[in-house]
């Protein structure tokens, strides 16, 4: 029989680090499957300067890698492998990994979530050099420059309107003439002096060898190409959760991510928790998943030493 641990994380980034860090200093002992992928949507940032204690910024897999090490300096174990099926209808919840099967008492999820990419080469190989899923993230990078943002929702209207502040020119390309954002979102965009939108454009390549320089975009009715100068390209198309593996058991909200208790990580399964942008889709900052990360762990010992305190009672 598999031993029984008091706590799994599923998931290796701010998130499941962090709550590594706190179950390890509270002695939980926690096992970390952080999956091939470990370390987030940060192993492919390049320089983040918003996150505190690091006044001249850092690398986003360094700064996982730091992470993940100060877990390990307190006992967390790690395994590299992608989790293949979960059951939480009994207890101990059962986690699969390929052919092994682990067992737990408590359960967070930090899966976290991924941006939604066009799916072009170009923007791919450009990522980090010009080419940005968040504008919170990396807008400071294009002061004075000419950015590109593409998306038709409320996302893509923030995004744009926060990028004003920086760039000396916001284009937002939308491969239709109506939008999916609010009235207001779109009447404030096209009211802004610094803000363009050009529609029904869709986007053929990001241009550039090693750093962005332009978009070539197509006409989606006429079929007419138009290359613009940039050297900002913002993709705000929305964000996929990680949850897969939980729909069927956890509650969820209709775009999939994971329901959790106000003012707690608790889901709809006592003794399992979901902390990151797996639960949350308004702010997907590395600090606020580390801080619910924080509260996923507090939340489990919590939870583990009223277990223990009832198993105790019961003998």
């Amino acid at each position: 029989m598999t031993d029984v641990r008091d706590l799994i994380i599923i998931g290796g980034g701010p998130a499941g680090y962090t709550a590594a860090l706190y179950a390890a200093r509270a002695e939980l002992q926690p096992l970390v499957i952080e999956g091939f992928q470990w370390g987030g949507q940060l192993m492919i940032t390049s320089d983040v300067e918003n996150y505190p204690g690091y006044p001249d910024g850092v690398m986003g897999p360094k700064m996982m890698e730091d992470f993940r090490r100060q877990a390990e300096r307190f006992g967390t174990e790690f395994v590299t492998d992608d989790v293949t099926k979960v059951d939480f209808s009994q207890r101990p919840f059962r986690i699969q990994v390929d052919r092994d099967e682990h067992l737990a008492n408590a359960v967070i999820i930090a899966t976290g979530a991924s941006a939604r990419w066009l799916g072009l080469e170009s923007e791919q190989r450009l990522q980090g050099r010009g080419v940005s899923a968040c504008a919170t993230c990396d807008g400071s990078f294009f002061k004075e420059k000419t950015i590109v943002v593409v998306g038709g929702g409320d996302t893509a209207f923030e995004e744009a309107l926060f990028l004003t502040r920086f760039g000396s020119k916001v284009i937002l390309v939308h491969r239709r003439d109506e939008f999916r954002a609010s009235q207001i979102m779109v009447k404030r965009a096209r009211e802004h002096e610094k803000l363009e939108i050009l529609t029904p454009y869709t986007v053929d390549e990001v241009l550039g060898d090693t750093s962005v320089t332009g978009v070539r975009l197509r006409h989606a009715e006429t079929g007419e190409p138009l290359d613009l100068d940039a050297e900002g390209f913002f993709v705000a198309i929305g964000h996929e959760p990680t949850t897969s593996l939980f729909l069927d058991q956890l509650d969820h909200d209709e775009n999939r991510y994971l329901v959790t208790a106000p003012g707690s990580t608790a889901t709809n399964i006592p003794g399992v928790f979901a902390v990151g942008d797996v639960q949350d889709h308004s702010y997907r900052q590395a600090i606020t998943a580390a801080g619910s990360g924080c509260m996923g762990a507090l939340d489990a010992e919590r939870y583990l030493a009223e277990l223990e305190s009832h198993e105790t009672a019961a003998v």
